[in-house]
Protein backbone atom coordinates (compact mmCIF):
# COMPACT_ATOMS: atom_id res chain seq x y z
CA UNK A 1 0.00 0.00 0.00
CA UNK A 2 1.20 3.52 -0.80
CA UNK A 3 2.18 5.62 2.22
CA UNK A 4 1.82 9.26 3.23
CA UNK A 5 3.57 10.85 6.17
CA UNK A 6 1.31 13.73 7.25
CA UNK A 7 3.29 16.20 9.35
CA UNK A 8 1.48 19.13 10.94
CA UNK A 9 2.41 22.10 13.08
CA UNK A 10 -0.34 22.75 15.67
CA UNK A 11 0.85 26.35 16.11
CA UNK A 12 0.53 27.33 12.45
CA UNK A 13 -2.12 29.79 11.31
CA UNK A 14 -5.35 29.73 13.29
CA UNK A 15 -4.28 26.44 14.95
CA UNK A 16 -7.41 24.64 13.76
CA UNK A 17 -5.84 22.06 11.47
CA UNK A 18 -5.72 19.53 14.32
CA UNK A 19 -9.52 19.44 14.12
CA UNK A 20 -9.37 18.09 10.56
CA UNK A 21 -6.28 15.88 10.67
CA UNK A 22 -8.27 12.63 11.01
CA UNK A 23 -10.56 13.61 8.14
CA UNK A 24 -7.51 14.27 5.95
CA UNK A 25 -6.18 10.83 6.83
CA UNK A 26 -9.52 9.30 5.81
CA UNK A 27 -9.34 11.05 2.44
CA UNK A 28 -5.84 9.67 1.87
CA UNK A 29 -6.95 6.19 2.95
CA UNK A 30 -9.81 6.34 0.45
CA UNK A 31 -7.26 7.07 -2.27
CA UNK A 32 -5.18 4.03 -1.27
CA UNK A 33 -2.65 5.65 1.07
CA UNK A 34 -1.75 4.40 4.52
CA UNK A 35 -1.21 7.58 6.53
CA UNK A 36 1.26 8.11 9.37
CA UNK A 37 0.43 11.31 11.30
CA UNK A 38 3.26 13.23 13.00
CA UNK A 39 2.87 16.33 15.17
CA UNK A 40 5.88 18.67 15.16
CA UNK A 41 6.61 21.86 17.11
CA UNK A 42 10.11 22.92 15.99
CA UNK A 43 13.06 22.11 13.78
CA UNK A 44 14.23 19.24 15.97
CA UNK A 45 10.89 17.43 15.83
CA UNK A 46 10.64 18.12 12.09
CA UNK A 47 14.08 16.61 11.65
CA UNK A 48 13.00 13.49 13.57
CA UNK A 49 9.85 13.21 11.46
CA UNK A 50 11.82 13.14 8.21
CA UNK A 51 15.08 11.32 8.98
CA UNK A 52 13.61 7.84 8.33
CA UNK A 53 11.29 8.81 5.49
CA UNK A 54 11.27 6.16 2.75
CA UNK A 55 12.03 7.24 -0.79
CA UNK A 56 8.64 6.10 -2.12
CA UNK A 57 6.65 7.68 0.73
CA UNK A 58 4.89 10.98 0.07
CA UNK A 59 5.52 13.71 2.63
CA UNK A 60 2.58 16.05 3.28
CA UNK A 61 3.19 19.18 5.36
CA UNK A 62 0.24 20.97 6.95
CA UNK A 63 1.49 24.39 7.97
CA UNK A 64 2.72 27.70 6.66
CA UNK A 65 5.75 28.70 4.62
CA UNK A 66 8.02 28.33 7.66
CA UNK A 67 6.92 24.75 8.26
CA UNK A 68 7.42 23.89 4.58
CA UNK A 69 10.87 25.46 4.76
CA UNK A 70 11.83 23.36 7.79
CA UNK A 71 10.69 20.23 5.97
CA UNK A 72 12.64 21.03 2.81
CA UNK A 73 15.86 21.74 4.69
CA UNK A 74 15.43 18.54 6.73
CA UNK A 75 14.92 16.59 3.50
CA UNK A 76 18.09 18.09 2.04
CA UNK A 77 20.11 17.29 5.17
CA UNK A 78 19.01 13.66 5.09
CA UNK A 79 19.16 13.37 1.28
CA UNK A 80 15.48 12.49 1.01
CA UNK A 81 13.90 12.70 -2.44
CA UNK A 82 10.32 11.89 -1.47
CA UNK A 83 7.50 13.81 -3.17
CA UNK A 84 6.24 16.75 -1.09
CA UNK A 85 2.67 18.00 -0.84
CA UNK A 86 1.40 21.03 1.09
CA UNK A 87 -1.84 21.60 2.98
CA UNK A 88 -1.95 25.39 3.57
CA UNK A 89 -2.48 25.77 7.32
CA UNK A 90 -0.33 28.82 8.07
CA UNK A 91 -0.99 32.55 7.99
CA UNK A 92 0.12 33.73 4.55
CA UNK A 93 0.69 30.36 2.78
CA UNK A 94 2.39 32.15 -0.11
CA UNK A 95 4.01 29.09 -1.66
CA UNK A 96 0.87 26.94 -1.42
CA UNK A 97 -1.15 29.77 -2.97
CA UNK A 98 1.32 29.97 -5.85
CA UNK A 99 0.76 26.24 -6.41
CA UNK A 100 -3.01 26.95 -6.53
CA UNK A 101 -3.70 24.70 -3.55
CA UNK A 102 -7.22 25.02 -2.08
CA UNK A 103 -7.37 26.92 1.20
CA UNK A 104 -9.69 24.43 2.87
CA UNK A 105 -7.64 21.58 4.41
CA UNK A 106 -10.03 18.83 3.30
CA UNK A 107 -10.14 20.15 -0.26
CA UNK A 108 -6.34 20.36 -0.22
CA UNK A 109 -6.08 16.76 0.99
CA UNK A 110 -8.40 15.65 -1.82
CA UNK A 111 -6.23 17.46 -4.36
CA UNK A 112 -3.04 15.88 -3.01
CA UNK A 113 -4.59 12.40 -2.97
CA UNK A 114 -5.20 12.59 -6.71
CA UNK A 115 -2.64 15.22 -7.74
CA UNK A 116 0.30 15.12 -10.13
CA UNK A 117 4.05 15.36 -9.65
CA UNK A 118 6.18 18.20 -10.97
CA UNK A 119 9.89 18.89 -10.65
CA UNK A 120 10.43 22.26 -8.93
CA UNK A 121 13.31 24.62 -8.21
CA UNK A 122 14.53 25.75 -4.79
CA UNK A 123 16.52 28.79 -3.79
CA UNK A 124 19.57 28.53 -1.56
CA UNK A 125 21.17 31.32 0.50
CA UNK A 126 24.48 30.57 2.24
CA UNK A 127 23.51 26.90 2.40
CA UNK A 128 19.94 27.50 3.64
CA UNK A 129 17.29 26.33 1.18
CA UNK A 130 14.10 28.28 0.62
CA UNK A 131 10.93 27.35 -1.21
CA UNK A 132 9.50 30.84 -1.52
CA UNK A 133 11.67 33.86 -0.68
CA UNK A 134 14.90 35.17 0.77
CA UNK A 135 14.80 38.85 1.64
CA UNK A 136 16.24 41.68 3.68
CA UNK A 137 15.33 45.20 4.76
CA UNK A 138 11.95 46.82 5.40
CA UNK A 139 9.26 44.52 6.89
CA UNK A 140 11.69 41.60 7.12
CA UNK A 141 11.60 41.25 10.90
CA UNK A 142 7.79 41.53 11.02
CA UNK A 143 7.11 37.78 11.04
CA UNK A 144 9.99 37.15 13.47
CA UNK A 145 8.64 39.52 16.12
CA UNK A 146 4.92 39.00 15.68
CA UNK A 147 2.94 37.40 18.48
CA UNK A 148 1.36 34.12 17.33
CA UNK A 149 -2.00 35.08 18.85
CA UNK A 150 -1.92 38.32 16.85
CA UNK A 151 -1.28 36.32 13.67
CA UNK A 152 -4.08 33.87 14.52
CA UNK A 153 -6.61 36.67 14.98
CA UNK A 154 -5.71 38.94 12.07
CA UNK A 155 -4.20 36.50 9.54
CA UNK A 156 -2.47 38.20 6.57
CA UNK A 157 -3.68 41.59 7.78
CA UNK A 158 -1.37 41.17 10.76
CA UNK A 159 1.68 41.52 8.48
CA UNK A 160 0.41 44.79 7.07
CA UNK A 161 -0.55 46.23 10.47
CA UNK A 162 2.82 45.35 11.97
CA UNK A 163 4.69 46.47 8.86
CA UNK A 164 3.09 49.90 8.77
CA UNK A 165 4.39 50.44 12.29
CA UNK A 166 7.94 50.10 10.93
CA UNK A 167 7.63 52.90 8.38
CA UNK A 168 8.81 55.74 10.64
CA UNK A 169 11.99 53.76 11.40
CA UNK A 170 13.10 53.12 7.83
CA UNK A 171 16.86 53.31 7.44
CA UNK A 172 18.46 53.03 3.98
CA UNK A 173 20.56 49.94 3.35
CA UNK A 174 23.75 50.64 1.38
CA UNK A 175 24.08 47.48 -0.69
CA UNK A 176 26.27 46.05 -3.40
CA UNK A 177 24.21 43.67 -5.51
CA UNK A 178 26.12 41.50 -7.99
CA UNK A 179 24.45 39.30 -10.60
CA UNK A 180 25.79 37.50 -13.65
CA UNK A 181 24.97 40.51 -15.83
CA UNK A 182 25.40 43.63 -13.65
CA UNK A 183 26.56 45.19 -10.38
CA UNK A 184 24.50 47.77 -8.50
CA UNK A 185 25.62 49.93 -5.58
CA UNK A 186 22.88 52.05 -4.05
CA UNK A 187 20.73 52.64 -0.97
CA UNK A 188 17.86 50.16 -0.83
CA UNK A 189 14.87 49.72 1.45
CA UNK A 190 14.11 46.07 0.66
CA UNK A 191 15.28 43.18 -1.51
CA UNK A 192 13.55 39.89 -2.32
CA UNK A 193 14.83 36.83 -4.16
CA UNK A 194 11.65 34.98 -5.09
CA UNK A 195 11.18 31.40 -6.20
CA UNK A 196 7.41 31.90 -6.51
CA UNK A 197 5.55 35.09 -7.35
CA UNK A 198 4.27 36.21 -3.96
CA UNK A 199 5.39 37.17 -0.48
CA UNK A 200 3.51 38.29 2.64
CA UNK A 201 0.19 38.05 0.84
CA UNK A 202 1.29 40.23 -2.09
CA UNK A 203 0.54 37.82 -4.93
CA UNK A 204 1.62 40.02 -7.85
CA UNK A 205 5.21 40.73 -6.86
CA UNK A 206 6.57 38.68 -9.77
CA UNK A 207 3.62 38.07 -12.11
CA UNK A 208 5.52 35.78 -14.50
CA UNK A 209 7.43 33.79 -11.91
CA UNK A 210 8.06 30.10 -12.52
CA UNK A 211 9.31 27.41 -10.16
CA UNK A 212 10.73 25.32 -12.98
CA UNK A 213 12.82 27.74 -15.06
CA UNK A 214 16.05 27.56 -13.04
CA UNK A 215 15.81 31.28 -12.23
CA UNK A 216 14.85 33.43 -9.26
CA UNK A 217 12.89 36.66 -9.64
CA UNK A 218 14.98 39.34 -7.94
CA UNK A 219 13.32 42.56 -6.78
CA UNK A 220 15.04 45.40 -4.89
CA UNK A 221 13.34 48.65 -3.88
CA UNK A 222 15.56 51.71 -3.74
CA UNK A 223 15.26 53.94 -0.68
CA UNK A 224 12.64 56.63 -1.05
CA UNK A 225 10.91 59.39 0.87
CA UNK A 226 8.08 58.45 3.22
CA UNK A 227 5.56 60.26 1.02
CA UNK A 228 6.45 58.01 -1.94
CA UNK A 229 6.00 54.71 -0.12
CA UNK A 230 2.20 54.74 -0.15
CA UNK A 231 2.13 55.11 -3.94
CA UNK A 232 4.55 52.25 -4.43
CA UNK A 233 2.55 50.15 -1.96
CA UNK A 234 -0.52 50.54 -4.20
CA UNK A 235 1.54 49.52 -7.22
CA UNK A 236 2.58 46.37 -5.37
CA UNK A 237 -1.07 45.41 -4.91
CA UNK A 238 -1.81 45.75 -8.62
CA UNK A 239 1.46 44.39 -10.01
CA UNK A 240 2.42 47.70 -11.65
CA UNK A 241 5.65 48.18 -9.69
CA UNK A 242 8.08 46.45 -12.06
CA UNK A 243 8.32 49.44 -14.40
CA UNK A 244 8.90 51.91 -11.58
CA UNK A 245 12.43 53.43 -11.77
CA UNK A 246 12.80 52.94 -8.01
CA UNK A 247 12.49 49.17 -8.49
CA UNK A 248 15.33 46.92 -9.63
CA UNK A 249 13.95 43.74 -11.20
CA UNK A 250 15.64 40.85 -13.01
CA UNK A 251 15.63 37.07 -13.50
CA UNK A 252 18.76 35.52 -12.03
CA UNK A 253 20.33 32.12 -11.43
CA UNK A 254 22.63 33.62 -8.78
CA UNK A 255 22.89 36.84 -6.77
CA UNK A 256 25.46 38.12 -4.27
CA UNK A 257 24.37 40.82 -1.81
CA UNK A 258 26.82 42.70 0.39
CA UNK A 259 25.95 45.25 3.06
CA UNK A 260 28.28 48.25 2.82
CA UNK A 261 27.47 49.64 6.27
CA UNK A 262 29.31 49.05 9.53
CA UNK A 263 27.21 46.22 10.99
CA UNK A 264 25.91 43.02 9.46
CA UNK A 265 22.15 42.85 9.09
CA UNK A 266 19.70 39.97 9.29
CA UNK A 267 17.88 38.35 6.40
CA UNK A 268 14.67 36.36 6.21
CA UNK A 269 14.04 32.96 4.66
CA UNK A 270 10.39 31.99 4.22
CA UNK A 271 9.30 34.06 7.21
CA UNK A 272 12.02 32.78 9.53
CA UNK A 273 15.42 34.28 10.49
CA UNK A 274 17.98 33.70 7.75
CA UNK A 275 21.78 34.06 7.57
CA UNK A 276 23.47 37.40 8.16
CA UNK A 277 24.85 39.28 5.19
CA UNK A 278 26.78 39.04 2.98
CA UNK A 279 24.74 36.35 1.28
CA UNK A 280 25.17 34.37 -1.91
CA UNK A 281 21.90 33.15 -3.38
CA UNK A 282 21.45 30.67 -6.19
CA UNK A 283 18.66 28.66 -7.77
CA UNK A 284 18.88 24.87 -7.74
CA UNK A 285 16.87 23.71 -10.72
CA UNK A 286 14.64 20.66 -10.28
CA UNK A 287 15.67 20.31 -6.64
CA UNK A 288 12.42 18.76 -5.37
CA UNK A 289 9.33 16.87 -6.55
CA UNK A 290 6.06 18.52 -5.58
CA UNK A 291 2.52 17.13 -5.56
CA UNK A 292 0.28 19.79 -7.11
CA UNK A 293 -3.31 20.02 -8.40
CA UNK A 294 -3.90 18.30 -11.73
CA UNK A 295 -4.88 21.65 -13.19
CA UNK A 296 -1.62 23.35 -12.19
CA UNK A 297 0.53 24.51 -15.10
Amino acid sequence: MKKIRLVYNPHSGDRRFKETVDSCAEIFLGAGYLTHIVRIVDGETMNAAICDLAHDDTLVIAGGDGSVNMAINAMKRHKKNSPLGIIPAGTANDFASFLDMPKDPLDAAEVLAYGKLISADLGCANGHFFNNVCGGGLFINVSHSMNTDFKSIFGKLAYYIKGLGQLPNIAPLPLKITTESATHEDDFALFLALNSGSCGGFNKLAPNASISDGLLDFIAFRSMAMKDIAGLFLKLLTGEHLNDPRVLFSHESSIKIEYLGKDNIDTDIDGEPGPKMPIEIFCEKGAIDLVVPRWYK
